[in-house]
């Protein structure tokens, strides 16, 4: 499938019109990053898509028609902007995982462990009652069950995964009910009229984005939206870990709020009430908890868009588990494929968090696509996307029959980065990858540290 026809299949799956795709300008076509996945496509598909909506809703806004350009080389560098990186001259290293990463248990098994929160790595350590060290942890684990290791460690709250071929997940529950939702699903959930927001330079020109989200693919889609205009907001509790912040918080303001307070619950509300968009990524349900559902968003800001990221998607008896890429890209099979067809014996990931990245740019794509039928028709609406879902997506597009790429270097991307001041020092990094012809996306703002900015609209 070439991938103007992925194109085509997206915007059909959200009713956008294909006349769109005569709007873009797709560049190279060598396989750049070392999978035996289509990762590319999926990269240039998804960021296509968002950039070919934002002009959508430009245009809509009485904005110029405009054509949209994508590169291999540098769509393939976006999905692992956050290891693309310099500050001060210097390359950012790899953060350690610690005690997370694979594990080889009884009987031939894996795990995969994530502890790159202190609140999980400690309670992975308790649960094996061993030393916080790696090797310790390797010695306990290699007297568990894969399986009975991962619902003991998720019945404790944690995030495990077993490693699995896609035979075995195939026939798993979860993995059955994932293909019953659509990619990026797109609900109304209240009326509102048509919005008028008037013509703007930009495509989200004048429009507020409550941000929600942490780790990689919430914080994808809401610097997509600001880069094509919007003032993004991201809200964090005290405490949380700042995973990425350096590139993934290039256009947002940051701003700290208690959630599990009363006076923190009721500025989230005042926030609210002056935002178009409210995008979330803690697990299903979590946020619904403290009283911020979609309902009750649409019924405090009639005309709101909501957006929902979650790991494993809304129905099955995942739906309500944690997760991140790399974990689950070991539970569905991924990590098993790559090793099969690398010709090796232990788990291999995905050169990139393909599912991270290509969820984040989806997100956007589905919130530009609400925005517009907000803007034509009226109503609230609600955006969900989930990296499991989006696994399948990747799964649907086939496998290369021969890996020749080598990966891509620090040095080879030079050319993509931008350089910019930040809260964390002279920063170089990945330029937005989508290139609109009449309003380039742009991060204004620079990256700060969490809390630096009051929780308010300027």
């Amino acid at each position: 499938m070439s991938t103007e026809a992925v194109l085509a299949d997206l915007l059909s799956g959200v009713g956008l019109p294909a006349a769109l795709l005569g709007h873009l300008r797709l560049h190279g076509s060598d396989i750049v990053l070392p999978s035996s996945f289509h990762v590319e496509r999926a990269a240039v598909a998804s960021i296509a898509a968002s950039g070919l909506a934002a002009t959508l809703l430009h245009a809509a806004r009485g904005g110029a028609e405009q054509s949209v350009s994508v590169d291999d080389r540098h769509a393939a560098a976006a999905f692992h902007s956050e290891h693309l990186l310099k500050l001060d001259g210097v390359w950012m290293p790899r953060e350690p995982g610690d005690i997370g990463g694979l594990y080889q248990m009884q009987g031939g098994g894996w795990v995969r462990v994530h502890a790159n929160f202190p609140h999980h790595r400690d309670g992975v350590i308790r649960l094996l009652g061993c030393a916080p060290h790696k090797a310790a942890v390797a010695e306990a684990l290699s007297h568990w069950d894969a399986v009975a290791f991962e619902d003991a460690a998720v019945a404790a709250g944690l995030v495990v995964t077993a490693y699995r071929s896609f035979a075995a997940w195939d026939a798993h529950p979860q993995a059955q009910a994932i293909p019953t939702l659509p990619l990026v699903r797109i609900e109304r959930t209240g009326d509102a009229p048509p919005a008028d927001w008037g013509q703007a330079e930009t495509p989200l020109g004048g429009l507020r984005v409550l941000d929600l989200t942490r780790v990689i693919a919430g914080p994808v889609g809401t610097r997509t939206l600001a880069a094509h205009g919007a003032e993004v907001l991201t809200i964090t509790g005290p405490g949380l870990a700042s995973y990425g912040i350096e590139d993934l918080g290039r256009g947002k303001r940051q701003a700290q709020l208690d959630l599990t307070l009363e006076a923190g619950r009721a500025q989230l509300v005042e926030l609210l009430r002056g935002a178009d968009v409210f995008v979330q990524g803690y697990r299903p349900g979590t946020i619904a908890g403290r009283g911020f559902s979609p309902e009750f968003a649409a019924s405090m800001r009639p005309g709101i868009v909501t957006a929902s990221l979650s790991a494993y998607g809304a129905a099955g008896p995942w739906a309500g588990r944690r997760g991140f890429d790399s974990l689950v890209q070991t539970a569905t099979g991924f990590n098993h494929a790559e090793a099969e067809a690398f010709g090796q014996s232990s788990p291999r990931a995905l050169p990139v968090q393909a599912l991270d990245h290509a969820s984040g740019y989806l997100l956007a794509f589905g919130i530009l696509t609400a925005l517009h039928r907000r803007l034509t028709e009226g109503g609230s609406w609600h955006v969900s996307v989930s990296l499991a879902r989006t696994g399948h997506w990747l799964r649907s597009l086939g496998r290369l029959q021969r890996i020749e790429a080598m990966g891509q270097s620090q040095a080879s991307v030079v050319d993509l980065l931008e350089a910019s001041e930040s809260g964390f020092g002279r920063m170089e990094a990945v330029a937005h990858p989508a290139i609109l012809s009449a309003t380039p996306a742009r991060l204004v703002l620079p990256s700060v540290k969490l809390g630096t900015h009051p929780a308010a609209w300027q």
